[in-house]
């Protein structure tokens, strides 16, 4: 793997290099482009990113608008819709061909579809992509490790066609690099880890806390604890629940703010009236203003993941400078700001969890820490402008080597 251990603060280059040639087109590949962490990174790049020099459209995997349609319209980029039917593949790939021949031609084929990834690229190689990158978002290696014998075969298959097609792959940590791509050393230059960067400038905007709380119905003196993601398994929203359950035990005036939208929300909502939750669990659906959440309504942010390939909110969270209580299965590339985070293993109860975010509102070490958070962050590669100088170089390098 490659790591990069130098960091540059500036604001992304759009300095030109004489001999390339301009724009560089880029197709990234995703299921759709609704509010997550892959889509939301892949905004903030997109607003960062030098458009005259790298110009970005998008290939869903759905014919349903998604949030960031109409943004990413406005800032000159296309979604191009081309749906997966895995009991038809071959009307995939003549869709799939003949959008680049329609929309190309493009010099990049960005693949967000972790396994899938292999089939995509290799339809880009046939169509002669020059540059053909898998970009590894999570680790599925304890779901996958279950999987029925059928679909170990495609697997199998997919990292097949992804080492054989791939010119470039990154991981957005090194575990989920290492799920991707099998890589634990140093000897593939083709691999490396390529950290999310967030968009600070949210995070820097005057918050009125009590309007904020006003607004989603939630007293001013109360303790929120916050939770921003997809109501699907992953999230572990029942475990979750469970530690709120617990926390009320200790805190009567808390409050459960959750953010995201998901297959699983009704049966979560159900869950919240079983334990008698109703009053106290704040269903804010999908949200633009999450860094003014963050900062105007939380007091911890709670994340009981089951698996992560990185874990975006918390960094976001970090930035907010909210203490942090999550699941030891993140990858540690996520502890930006060490004094606010705090790991935890999923064997432990909902009562010792409870325990953690209850003690951590009340540290002093955290109060300290939270004004000093903001500039950690700005500092790290999980600040946009040094991810997209980064990405932005990759690019380059992998059309034109010999710049």
């Amino acid at each position: 793997m490659h790591y990069t251990n130098s960091i540059n603060t500036t604001k992304p280059n759009k300095n030109p290099i004489s001999s390339e040639r301009y724009p560089i087109r880029i197709l990234h590949i995703v299921g759709g482009m609704n509010r997550g962490g892959i889509e939301t990174w892949l905004m903030h790049t997109l607003r960062n990113i030098d458009r005259d020099r790298f110009h970005m459209d998008f290939l869903v995997h759905t014919t349903q608008p998604c949030a960031y349609d109409d943004e990413i319209r406005t800032l000159g980029s296309q979604i191009i819709s081309c749906p997966v039917d895995r009991f038809q593949p071959w009307k995939y790939s003549a869709n799939f061909q003949q959008i680049l021949q329609m929309y190309g031609p493009y010099d990049v084929v960005h693949s967000h579809v972790h396994y899938f990834s292999g089939y995509i690229l290799r339809l880009a190689q046939r169509s002669g992509i020059p540059i053909r990158i898998a970009h590894s978002h999570n680790n599925t290696s304890c779901v996958e490790a279950k999987a029925i014998w059928y679909r170990r075969l495609y697997l199998d298959l997919m990292r097949t066609w992804i080492d054989r097609y791939a010119t470039l792959g990154f991981g957005c940590s090194r575990q989920a690099l290492v799920d991707l791509f099998g890589c634990t050393d140093n000897i593939h230059p083709h691999l490396q880890v390529l950290y999310y960067g967030i968009d600070l400038t949210s995070f820097c905007d005057p918050v009125d806390t009590v309007a904020v709380r006003s607004e989603l119905g939630i007293p001013k003196d109360a303790f929120v604890v916050g939770h921003v993601g997809r109501f699907e398994p992953q999230k572990n929203h029942v475990f979750l629940l469970d530690i709120a359950a617990e926390i009320v035990k200790r805190e009567p005036k808390m409050y459960l703010l959750l953010v995201g939208v998901g297959s699983l929300r009704a049966d979560i909502e159900q869950r919240v009236t079983k334990l008698g939750l109703g009053d106290r669990v704040i269903f804010a659906g999908s949200r633009s203003d999450v860094p003014r959440l963050m900062r105007g309504a939380m007091d911890v942010f709670l994340l009981p993941s089951l698996y992560e390939g990185l874990g975006l909110v918390l960094v976001e969270a970090q930035a907010a400078g909210l203490p942090c209580i999550f699941s030891d299965v993140v990858p540690e590339e996520a502890d930006v700001v060490k004094p606010l985070v705090n790991r935890i293993s999923l064997s432990q109860p909902a009562s010792s969890w409870a325990e953690a975010v209850t003690t951590a509102s009340q540290s002093e070490i955290v109060k300290n820490t939270r004004k000093q958070a903001f500039n950690t962050i700005e500092k790290s590669w999980f600040n946009v402008c040094n991810q997209v100088n980064e990405l932005q170089s990759c690019y380059t390098k992998q059309l034109y080597p010999n710049l």
